[in-house]
C-alpha cells in the first residue's frame, strides 16, 4: 500500500463512509485540484458502520425517508430502479409502490450510498481530482510536524505516509469497556448479528431510542414472530421454547421517542443556520458570545410564528425553561406507551393528510441549527442547553419509523417489553460472574436493585471524552486541545464549581466549563492549547466533537461540515497559489 515516508502533496481522507463520501462531493463541487486519497478500512465505501453489516441486519430501517437525503449524484428514485431485482426481492421492496416517502432498509440503502461514492469516484478523476482509494487499512495515530508542515499517519501495519492535510471522516465509534470480559455485557448492540442468541430470561436495555430500537428489532425476532390480525394490527408471537424472555428498557426520564411525521421542509434547518457574518455581529454585542435566549427567539419562535400563529401564541410569551416544562409536563403525566400510541396515531395522520406538526419540525430545525454557534455558548448557556432543550430535542428528532413504533407497540401488548424510569442517579454495575445489577431509585425514593444476566448498552453513540480520543500523537504533541467553554458570569461559576466536576479553573483564575471531545473553528480546524487553528488537521468525526456540535444530525450534518471543509481548502490553495 505505502511505498515509503516521503511527503506528498495530497489530502488524506481518514474514513470512507458517509462522511467521507459528502467530503469528496464538496471537494469536486468547490472545483478542487487537490490529490485525494481515501483510506477506508472496510471493503465498501459509502456505508459506513449505520449502513452496513457493522451497524445493521437485514430488519433495520434508516429513520430518514428518500425525499430527506442531501443531493447527490442519483435521487433513491432514480436509483433504485437500477436495482436488481434479486436485491429488490430480498428487501420486498414493490417499485410499483414505492414512493420517496418512504424509509428504506438500512443495508440497501449502504448499497445506495456506495453506488453514489463510485459515480463520484469518475466524476472526480473526470474534474481532474487525482484520486486513490485504500480499502482494508486503518490508521492507529495521526502525528502533526508543524516544521515541515505536514500530518504523518500511522496505521495499523506500521507503516507511515505523511500529507499537507488530513480530514477526519471516521464516524461512529463505540469503545469497549466490559465486552468480552464480563459475560452478557454488550457496550453496544452493534454489530447486531452478535444479538443473534436465545436468551430466556429478562433482557435489560439501557436507553429507549434509535439504539435501542435496533436491539429491539433483532431481540424480537430472535424469540417470536409478528402477524398482523384481522383488522390488520401488528401482534407479536413470542416462541414457546423462551417463554420467559423479555425486555426492560430503562431511561432517565422513562420516555419514548418521538415518530416520524410529515416534514414541510425536509432537509431540516439548512436554510437557518446563522452565517459566519451574523455570529460575528452576535459576538460583538454579547460580550464574545452567542446567547442561547437569541438562537431559541430567532431560529424556533419566530419561524414558528410565521407557520404555525395558533400554537405561537400559545408560547409567545415562555422563556426556554417554561417552554419546556409545558411540553414536557403532558409527557410525564401519561404512561409512556399511551403517550407513544397517541403520536403514533397523530404520526400518521400527519403523512397520510402530507401535513406538518410544525412545533416538532421547528425544534428539529433549531437542534441542526444549534450545532454552529455552539462554541459560542457561554458556559452556563451550555449547562442550560443540555438540562432542558436537549432532553426534549433528543426524543422529538429521534423520528422513529412507523415500523418500529407498531413494533414496539406490539411488543408491550404482548407482555414482552416494558419501561422503567431509572432518573439521574442510576447505576450499573457489572458483575465479574455475568451480568449486571441495576440500582435505581423509584418515583417514591426506594432503592431498588434488579439482577440481570443480559444487558445491553444503547444510549447513542457516547460524545466522547478528550482521554478518550483514539489517537495519542495528537494529544501527546498539544496538536489539539480539550473542548471547553468560558463562563459569562463568574460568580456563578463559582458557585457551580462545588456541583460540578467539568468547571475548572483555567492558569489566568477564570472558570470554564469542559466539554467532551475537541476544540475546532468554524472551519472544522482542529485548534491547540492556544487557541491557534492548525491549518493541516480538519475533524468531521461527530463522536471526537460532540462538545461543540450538541446534536448529530446524520446526512446533512455530513454536508454542511464538508461543505465549510471544502470552501476553507479551496480558499488556503487559492492562497497558496
Amino acid at each position: 500500500m505505502i511505498q515509503n515516508e516521503a511527503a506528498v502533496n495530497e489530502v488524506a481522507i481518514i474514513g470512507g463512509g458517509p462522511s467521507g463520501l459528502f467530503m469528496l462531493k464538496k471537494l469536486i463541487d468547490e472545483g478542487s485540484k487537490l490529490a485525494v486519497h481515501i483510506f477506508e478500512k472496510s471493503q465498501q465505501l459509502g456505508a459506513g458502520m449505520p449502513y452496513s453489516t457493522q451497524g445493521a441486519n437485514e430488519e433495520h430501517v434508516t429513520n430518514v425517508s428518500a425525499n430527506e437525503i442531501p443531493k447527490l449524484e442519483q435521487s433513491i428514485t432514480e436509483w433504485i430502479v437500477k436495482v436488481h431485482p434479486d436485491t429488490l426481492a430480498r428487501f420486498s421492496i414493490d417499485l410499483d409502490r414505492f414512493h420517496e416517502y418512504q424509509v428504506l432498509p438500512r443495508l440497501l440503502f449502504g448499497q445506495y450510498l456506495s453506488d453514489q461514492f463510485r459515480l463520484l469516484q469518475k466524476k472526480a478523476i473526470e474534474a481532474g481530482i487525482a484520486l486513490q482509494v485504500t480499502y482494508g487499512v486503518e490508521v492507529v495515530d495521526i502525528l502533526d510536524i508543524p516544521n515541515v508542515e505536514q500530518v504523518e499517519l500511522k496505521f495499523a501495519d506500521g507503516q507511515k505516509i505523511r500529507f499537507e492535510r488530513v480530514i477526519l471522516c471516521t464516524g461512529h465509534f463505540w469503545p469497549k469497556q466490559h465486552e468480552g470480559k464480563i459475560p452478557g455485557y454488550f457496550d453496544s448492540p452493534y454489530p447486531p448479528v452478535k444479538l443473534k442468541q436465545i436468551f430466556n430470561h429478562a433482557v435489560a436495555i439501557r436507553g429507549a431510542s434509535l439504539t435501542a430500537i435496533d436491539a429491539l428489532r433483532t431481540l424480537a425476532r430472535q424469540h417470536g414472530h409478528y402477524e398482523r390480525s384481522a383488522d390488520g394490527v401488528l401482534q407479536y408471537m413470542r416462541n414457546k421454547e423462551n417463554a420467559d424472555f423479555s425486555i426492560v428498557m430503562h431511561s432517565r426520564e422513562g420516555l419514548l421517542p418521538g415518530i416520524r411525521f410529515h416534514l414541510d421542509e425536509p432537509i431540516l434547518g439548512k436554510d437557518s443556520l446563522f452565517d459566519l457574518d451574523e455570529i460575528h455581529k452576535i459576538r460583538e454585542d454579547n460580550e464574545g458570545f452567542v446567547p442561547l435566549d437569541l438562537v431559541f427567539e430567532e431560529k424556533f419562535k419566530k419561524p414558528l410564528a410565521e407557520v404555525d400563529p395558533e400554537f405561537y401564541n400559545k408560547i409567545a410569551s415562555l422563556n426556554i425553561e417554561e417552554f419546556i416544562d409545558r411540553m414536557m409536563s403532558l409527557r410525564e403525566r401519561l404512561d409512556p406507551f399511551q403517550l407513544f400510541r397517541a403520536e403514533y396515531k397523530e404520526a400518521a395522520k400527519s403523512i397520510r393528510q402530507h401535513k406538518s406538526v410544525h412545533w416538532k419540525e421547528m425544534l428539529c430545525g433549531l437542534s441542526y441549527t444549534l450545532n454552529y454557534p455552539a462554541k459560542y455558548f457561554s458556559a452556563e448557556d451550555m449547562i442550560r442547553l443540555k438540562r432542558t432543550l436537549m432532553p426534549l430535542i433528543s426524543l422529538i428528532i429521534a423520528f422513529v419509523p412507523q415500523s418500529s413504533a407498531e413494533e414496539l407497540l406490539a411488543l408491550h401488548d404482548a407482555s414482552v417489553l416494558e419501561l422503567i424510569a431509572v432518573g439521574n442517579s442510576s447505576e450499573v454495575r457489572p458483575l465479574e460472574e455475568g451480568g449486571i445489577e441495576y440500582d435505581i431509585e423509584d418515583g417514591n425514593g426506594v432503592n431498588k436493585t434488579t439482577r440481570y444476566l443480559t444487558f445491553i448498552d444503547c444510549i447513542g453513540q457516547p460524545h466522547l471524552s478528550f482521554d478518550a480520543i483514539p489517537h495519542a500523537g495528537l494529544k501527546e504533541n498539544h496538536t489539539v486541545a480539550p473542548a471547553r467553554l468560558s463562563f459569562r458570569n463568574q460568580e456563578l461559576a463559582v458557585k457551580m464549581a462545588s456541583e460540578n466536576q467539568d468547571i475548572e479553573l483555567d492558569h489566568q483564575g477564570n472558570y470554564y466549563l469542559r466539554v467532551p471531545g475537541l476544540a475546532i473553528n468554524d472551519c472544522f480546524q482542529v485548534v491547540d492549547h492556544y487557541f491557534a487553528l492548525n491549518p493541516r488537521i480538519y475533524v468531521m468525526a461527530v463522536p471526537f466533537i460532540g462538545g461543540y456540535n450538541p446534536d448529530y444530525s446524520g446526512l446533512d450534518f455530513c454536508e454542511t461540515a464538508a461543505t465549510r471543509i471544502a470552501v476553507a481548502l479551496r480558499a488556503a490553495n487559492d492562497n497558496q497559489n
